[in-house]
């Protein structure tokens, strides 16, 4: 049987128009499935790669929600073959919105989800306001697009910072319809951010760091126990309040970080130095069940998870009794702590220590398991 008479037989096999898209693993790694050309009338194979993906559990993801997507899409009669002359069957924005949707919701990132549909429900009603409701996704413009972003930022008052934030969004928005032919280009692209001044947050000095030291040790253990490990660990924030006792390896030094909690989603061990472990230990931390979080309500461990403003509420306070400026912040410890390791043993450490991936993003705080801790950081003793 020749290759046009076996794509034939398989168009008049699947009435639908369309093969349900099927995840291929192995060497390569792909999602495939059958669809329709309306071109040809016939059937036509489209391949979706997925080794550029590096993590297998991440590929098994993004297959699944891809899939998921697809056969949504397939169902209301799109087919990646749409050609341009072809306007019976239009991509409405109430539809894309909704699969857009769909896709953010499926996200493990509790704070992703929350910001990027707050930033789509603005959108809508910004759309809704120029009675365009019904708009067609291929009739948004960057012309559109500049006037609701200089509305947000001329009219509305947002910073620049604010106004770069919802470009991004709206970037990853319409990548989103790309990567799925709802449009050919994405109209963010032609769209420059504005320049943005330095953040406020500013790293505390040596003699602050010792006064903080000072007033905890004598007012709340705990609490100091907070800030080492944001000075020490850097671990984040968010990070901070999933990590429980039994992450805490006290033959090795260091904290496992699981990718199902961090902002880059990968596997990672942190050094912890003497100075944690010692007030861990003077705490009487691994008394309580290792399965505790470390710092549930009131930063003491529990079986329930503390809260998102945690640390920020509890350093408020903290930072209201010892009369310093609303520029130094929790998230400042971690400023200083990267500054003064980088000080102490070099910029390459400072970066491994933070997790992250390139220098120059160690640099902008200077103004997997398997993964190695650095002797020099559990011998490092700083200020706090």
């Amino acid at each position: 049987m020749c290759h046009f008479e076996a794509l034939k037989l398989l168009s008049q096999s699947y009435p639908l128009g369309y093969t349900y898209p099927k995840l291929h693993t192995g060497k390569s790694w792909y999602v495939d499935f059958y669809a329709l050309d309306p071109a040809t009338g016939q059937m036509r194979r489209k391949k979706y790669n997925l080794n550029t993906i590096k993590s297998k559990i991440q590929r098994h993801q993004y297959a699944t929600e891809l899939i998921v997507s697809i056969v949504n899409l397939l169902r209301t009669g799109w087919t990646p073959w749409q050609i341009v002359e072809q306007k019976e069957a239009p991509i409405l924005l109430k539809d894309a919105f909704a699969l857009y949707k769909e896709h953010v919701q499926r996200q493990q990132k509790e704070k992703s989800i929350k910001t990027n549909l707050s930033f789509l429900k603005l959108f809508e009603a910004y759309l809704d306001s120029l009675s365009r409701r019904s708009r067609e996704v291929r009739q948004i413009t960057t012309s559109m697009l500049v006037t609701y972003l200089d509305k947000l930022y001329l009219k509305q008052g947002v910073t620049a910072r604010t106004r770069n934030n919802y470009r991004g969004f709206l970037s990853s928005l319409f990548t989103f319809f790309v990567d799925r032919n709802f449009i050919q280009s994405n109209p963010v692209d032609p769209i420059k951010n504005l320049t943005v001044s330095a953040k406020k947050r500013q790293p505390l000095t040596k003699s602050m760091l010792r006064r903080l030291n000072d007033y905890l040790s004598e007012h709340d253990k705990w609490m100091l126990l907070a800030c080492r490990m944001e000075y020490y660990t850097f671990i984040r924030p968010g990070e901070l309040r999933h990590i429980r006792i039994n992450d805490i390896s006290v033959k090795d030094m260091q904290i496992f970080v699981s990718g199902e909690i961090s902002k880059n989603k990968r596997d990672a061990n942190v050094a912890i130095n003497r100075e944690i472990l010692t007030l861990m230990l003077d705490l009487g931390l691994f008394d309580y069940p290792g399965g505790m979080y470390i710092f549930g309500p009131g930063l003491r461990p529990s079986a329930t998870i503390g809260d998102k403003n945690l640390f920020s509420r509890e350093w408020c306070k903290l930072r209201s009794t010892l009369g310093w400026s609303p520029c130094y912040q929790f998230y400042s410890l971690k400023d200083s702590g990267i500054r003064d390791l980088a000080n102490s043993a070099g910029i390459v450490v400072a970066r491994d220590q933070a997790r992250h991936t390139d220098i120059s993003t160690t640099n902008r705080y200077l103004q997997g398991r398997d993964q190695p801790v650095h002797e020099e950081v559990i011998a490092f003793r700083g200020v706090l």
